[in-house]
């Protein structure tokens, strides 16, 4: 369910995006949408970054993450096996 998710959100982004190359009605709704959850995930950062800290590998690829998925990024990391 988790991939689902993100997989929306990916679309969200991308639609968002292919919006501001090729107007299509509805684009400017997408990209605020877009924007809004950048933002919203932004705020998730600041909440998430001691647990993205405490995880193997490149910090800047858990910010990476964080912002583009949120919550269902960071969730699911305390989760995993180490």
């Amino acid at each position: 369910m988790n991939t689902i998710f993100k997989l929306a959100c990916l679309a969200v982004y991308v639609a968002a995006l292919a919006g501001a190359v090729w107007p299509f009605p509805g684009a400017l709704w997408l990209q605020y949408l877009a924007l809004g959850l950048l933002a919203i995930h932004a705020l998730e950062l600041a909440v998430a970054l001691p647990v993205i800290r405490q995880q193997p590998g490149p910090l800047i690829d858990g910010i990476a993450l964080t912002l583009l998925f949120g919550l269902l990024h960071w969730a699911g990391l305390n989760k995993r096996p180490r």
